[in-house]
């Protein structure tokens, strides 16, 4: 059964991005291209792009800005995956360079990466294997932080509280 992540981020941040548009749906390649033009992205120096993504309950891809936030970019809404990719643009040819699952709003589990390929092929683009980096989320049951997992430690960040060896949210 596919899960679907359910925003678990600070109320504040759902409730101030509420009235932004959600993500550019990409259901072709030239969509891509489109949102680059459309909302005018700068393109790196090395012809490379950095994006927020996130794929809805319906299998779409959708981008936003990478400086916005992944409940933005879904409306709201539970996704089945999320985090940033990296397209590099070399005229006319485009190419997903890299993706995450880098999302502290979603905490998308690595096991999400097959509705992330999914996507990616439902929209003609090739996806690399798997996450590019992977990341592992864990809520503190202590003070509650939001943590990203580093070198296997299993320590919250803010309090020090051990952390749950399972994903827990």
């Amino acid at each position: 059964m596919t899960q679907l992540y359910h925003y678990v981020g600070p109320v504040e941040i759902a409730t101030a991005v509420a009235a932004i548009p959600i993500g550019f749906a990409i259901r072709q390649l030239q969509d891509v291209m489109r949102w680059i033009k459309e909302t005018e992205q700068h393109i790196n120096r090395d012809g490379s792009i950095i994006a927020t993504f996130t794929i809805d309950q319906h299998g779409t891809l959708h981008l936003a800005d990478r400086h916005s936030e992944h409940v933005a970019c879904a409306g709201g809404k539970p996704v089945l995956s999320a985090g940033e990719i990296t397209f590099v643009i070399d005229g006319n040819k485009l190419e997903v360079s890299a993706i995450t699952n880098q999302s502290t709003g979603y905490c998308p589990q690595t096991s999400s990466w097959p509705n992330v390929a999914n996507a990616l092929q439902l929209a003609g683009m090739a996806a690399p294997g798997h996450f590019s980096s992977g990341y592992e989320f864990r809520r503190c049951r202590l003070c509650q932080a939001i943590n990203i997992i580093k070198d296997d430690v299993l320590e919250c960040a803010l309090c020090e509280a051990a952390l749950p060896e399972e994903w827990n949210f």
